[in-house]
């Protein structure tokens, strides 16, 4: 039986909700390090995404602000559960979290190993939890 795979679908952008852009696009760009993609306004309207460097046709993360009470609740249920609003992969947590600590990044969670993984928690301190999570294979 053939694999058949979905060629026209693919996953290009998803959102977390943020409290403050400019805020947010620092510590995603400057702490975790990914690129600045898209930074547009239109009106009261800002369409702002990130996304890994050299990687600019790849899935992007929208930085929405928080400003109607569906995104504010949402945030604030998921961070008052220390649950996280987004979850990063990595093949190297152990290094990547180094590097995101010695940034001064608030540390919600160490490198803690789970079922099947490794995980850490990182506060964006923009309301969010940010999952960084090395599967083990």
């Amino acid at each position: 039986m053939a694999t058949q795979t979905n060629k026209g679908l693919k996953i290009g952008v998803t959102t977390v909700y943020v409290d403050d852009q400019d805020k947010a696009l620092k510590f995603y760009t400057d702490v975790l390090g990914f690129a600045k993609k898209d930074d547009f306004s239109n009106g009261g309207f800002r369409w702002l995404t990130v996304a890994a460097p050299g990687d600019g046709d790849g899935t992007a993360l929208q930085l929405a602000l928080d400003n109607n009470p569906a995104a504010k609740a949402l945030a604030a249920s998921l961070y008052q559960n220390h649950a996280p609003a987004v979850m990063l992969m990595t093949d190297d947590l152990a290094g990547d979290f180094e590097r995101i600590k010695s940034k001064g990044a608030k540390i919600a969670m160490p490198v803690t190993e789970v079922t099947m993984s490794k995980i850490a928690q990182i506060d964006d301190t923009c309301g969010n939890l940010v999952q960084l999570t090395q599967l083990m294979r």
